[in-house]
């Protein structure tokens, strides 16, 4: 499934599940949706922070959602890295294959993902 692909599969399930679902439910997206808006902390943040525990969680479809959220911030690619290091070092090597789906979506998002220099 592409990028494109995804976000109107999860576009078109939410909007099922919001239609028919219980109010609790209900209350649950709005809570999630509300916990990524920028307040103490900027929505750049709060999107990383959610890409780093989809990472370690080892959700290939979270990941995605979180990148696509950090290129519509303007996430840089060094904040990326920063990012994605935090990820192997919580944890550990069992993340590598879910490093490896995120540097390439990220490609997809356009984004260089660049060697480190030095």
């Amino acid at each position: 499934m592409n990028i494109d692909q995804f976000q109107s599969y999860r576009q078109k399930m939410n909007g099922i599940i919001l239609e028919t679902s219980p109010l609790e439910i209900k209350r649950f997206f709005q809570l999630d949706s509300a916990a990524y808006r920028a307040g103490a902390l900027p929505a750049q943040t709060k999107e990383l922070l959610g890409l780093v525990a989809s990472m370690v969680l080892r959700c290939n479809d979270c990941i995605l959602y979180h990148l696509i959220q950090c290129h519509r911030l303007e996430v840089t690619d060094q904040e990326m890295w920063e990012a994605w290091n935090v990820s192997l070092v919580v944890g550990g090597s069992i993340v590598i294959p879910h490093l490896r789906f995120a540097v390439e979506q990220w490609r997809k998002l356009g984004m260089e993902v660049p060697a480190e220099q030095g």
